[in-house]
């Protein structure tokens, strides 16, 4: 949850209180993974409104715990995002590599980092919160069988690309999170992917 203290405890639970209040109808339908994942959400952005915007393929929790309880890695399209995240992740997106190959092929560094993971063999949990050209080229790489993107959490904000891509996702096989429209970003990106840390350890989300 986020506390070290008592008095820390008391306020992140009474928060967590009011949260479920307020979505409770909305999450009705999830799975408790996917409702702790929603909880999580909202109780970091403080906007109730991603318990109606977040949309879950069928076995992303499954997939996503299973990579993970299989050391499976997690990869960010952004430092910011891995640096929110609980545990060791990977982003190479200041790699020298990567700067050569995305002005080599005149693409987004974020883009080329996904090109650079797939070709040094990455296996895990794909965290997208902020580029949607990172997110359309795992789809990309995940579908031509170049990369094993196990499950993909693509929330990228932003008014030119960002719900594009997420409809991209939504619309393929590839187990994933979303939420719809422009609206994201590392909060959500962070938050879910720190729910699902919780979740694989039978920790409190």
């Amino acid at each position: 949850m986020g506390a070290s203290t008592g008095q820390g405890y008391e306020i992140a639970r009474k928060s967590r209180e009011i949260v479920r209040e307020l979505i409770s109808r909305d999450i009705s339908s999830l799975s408790p993974g996917e409702a702790a994942i929603v909880e999580r959400i909202v109780h970091s952005t403080a906007d109730p409104e991603y318990a109606r915007l977040t949309e879950f393929s069928k076995d992303f929790v499954d997939e996503a715990l299973k990579s993970l309880r299989n050391s499976g890695g997690v990869l960010t399209d952004i430092e910011m995002v891995r640096a929110g995240i609980s545990q060791p992740s990977q982003c190479y997106i200041r790699e020298p590599a990567v700067r050569e190959l995305a002005a080599e092929r005149d693409i987004t560094r974020a883009a080329a980092s996904m090109e650079y993971a797939a070709s040094h063999g990455f296996r895990g949990i794909v965290v997208i919160g902020n580029a949607p050209t990172a997110l359309m080229r795992v789809i990309e790489l995940t579908l031509e069988g170049l990369m094993d993107a196990e499950a993909v959490i693509g929330v990228p904000v932003g008014f030119v690309g960002a719900a594009e891509s997420k409809e991209a996702l939504r619309g393929t096989d590839i187990p994933h999170m979303i939420t719809r429209g422009p609206k994201g970003g590392t909060p959500v990106a962070v938050a879910a992917a720190n729910a699902l840390i919780a979740l694989s350890s039978d920790k409190e989300v």
